[in-house]
């Protein structure tokens, strides 16, 4: 976890930057290679992680091989699983090739990666992306939930969590901001704190194009009927946590995390 956990330290302290030029600076092009490096490294199935990243810049194996010096055959083969899982130095040259080849294309990709350097101004209480896999029922479990729509969709995989303070993220987050939240997957699930009714967050959801694998609320008593229905509409699992005290929700998500890097150690 240390990389993940360097990547997460300097996120949460970058900014008050222009988000364009950050996304030329050195320090934001070192950011977002930390995050793929550790998504890499960090993944249950790297040969997959390789071609999503791959595919996201858009370079196929042929282009990816030639610049990297190795067969065309040796990215096949990673990709595929055929190759055991690729060593800290292959991936550190894997991803600084990848942002080299869309530096020399404009760099269209890093731009746009690059805000995630950007402070989402408070809005985000905690970000965490696990080591391994879990399923969504596993965490609607964990944080005493209540399923209000989708709940068949539940047995799907989610990578991560973020905890969202919906009220600052009213008041702070741009549509164009939203995707922040995501960190370096959309499988993951979006938990939002201090909600009302529960429609604001699945309005904002509706209009993006990201969306999360599963939305999960505190706060309401009852959660409004259009939030449900949009829910259903998006095929996103919602579910509404009975857990006392946003604290209590923070804490009991920290030590679930917590668990599973253990279990991953093991």
């Amino acid at each position: 976890m240390r990389q993940r956990s360097l990547l997460l330290t300097r996120f949460n302290n970058v900014s008050n930057y222009n988000i364009l030029e950050m996304s030329l600076s050195h320090e934001t092009i070192d950011i977002v290679a930390v995050r793929m490096a550790g998504d890499i490294i960090l993944s249950n199935e790297p040969g997959k992680t390789l071609k999503k990243w791959r595919e996201i810049f858009n370079i196929t194996q042929t282009r990816l091989a030639e610049v990297l010096k190795v067969s065309p055959s040796v990215i096949s083969d990673y990709e595929s699983g055929r190759r055991r899982s690729p060593g800290t130095t292959f991936v550190k040259r894997f991803v600084k090739t990848l942002i080299t080849i869309d530096k020399e294309e404009g760099s269209k990709i890093i731009r746009e990666l690059s805000r995630l350097a950007v402070s989402t101004a408070d809005a985000i209480v905690d970000f965490v992306e696990f080591p391994i896999p879990v399923k969504g029922r596993i965490i609607s479990n964990t944080i005493e939930g209540l399923p209000l729509a989708c709940e068949e969709l539940l047995e799907r995989e989610v990578y991560g969590y973020t905890i969202v303070d919906s009220i600052r993220a009213i008041r702070t987050l741009s549509g164009s901001d939203f995707f922040q939240i995501f960190g370096s997957t959309t499988e993951r699930a979006l938990i939002f704190t201090k909600v009302s009714l529960g429609r604001s967050p699945m309005v904002a959801i509706r209009v993006q194009t990201l969306k999360p694998r599963m939305v999960i609320l505190h706060g309401p008593k009852e959660v409004d009927t259009l939030a449900i229905e949009l829910a259903k509409s998006e095929q996103i699992p919602l579910i509404l946590s009975k857990m006392s005290s946003e604290e209590e929700l923070i804490i009991t998500l920290k030590n679930f995390y917590r668990s599973i890097v253990d279990k991953k150690k093991v």
